[in-house]
């Protein structure tokens, strides 16, 4: 049995704030994706970093809610099996799990999360332009794909 390290421990407690948190955007997918995105290493799965930096992406440069980056990753599941790796950054960004949780609980922690979003998203400058091109060909492109091949106006 492996020991979890120690900010896999502060990311449930922190977990246990998000998940009850009465805003409807759902800010607890924020935090799995920061989280998922800070601690990727070598041997983490393609899926989970891929997800990470697109709910990343979505929420940070395009102002996606939890709940509707959570509805893209529920649609990505469904019909891509392969996902590309991306390069791991130097540092994991100047905002951590225990800053967030050093926050008091309600609107400030809640704005540390966000900007631990930033921070953790800004380290994966390198990837900015790949996972656009992802969101862009499996969300949009596809859609608009599947919505040709049912609509014909002809």
């Amino acid at each position: 049995m492996n020991p979890e390290k120690p900010e896999q421990e502060m990311f449930y407690k922190l977990s246990c704030y998000t998940q009850t948190h009465p805003d409807p955007s759902f800010i607890h997918q924020y935090a799995v994706d920061a989280f998922a995105a800070q601690c990727a290493e070598g041997n983490t799965k393609p899926i989970t970093l891929a997800f990470a930096l697109i709910g990343l992406y979505l929420h940070v440069e395009k102002g996606f809610t939890g709940r509707e980056v959570q509805t893209a990753h529920v649609k990505l599941a469904k019909h891509r099996k392969e996902w590309p790796k991306f390069d791991l950054p130097i540092s994991g960004g100047n905002i951590t799990v225990y800053d967030v949780l050093n926050a008091p609980r309600g609107p400030e922690r809640d704005e540390m999360i966000h900007k631990w979003c930033v921070s953790v998203w800004d380290t994966y400058s390198d990837s900015h332009k790949k996972v656009a091109g992802l969101v862009q060909a499996e969300l949009y492109d596809r859609q608009k794909k599947r919505k040709n091949l049912c609509y014909n106006p002809e």
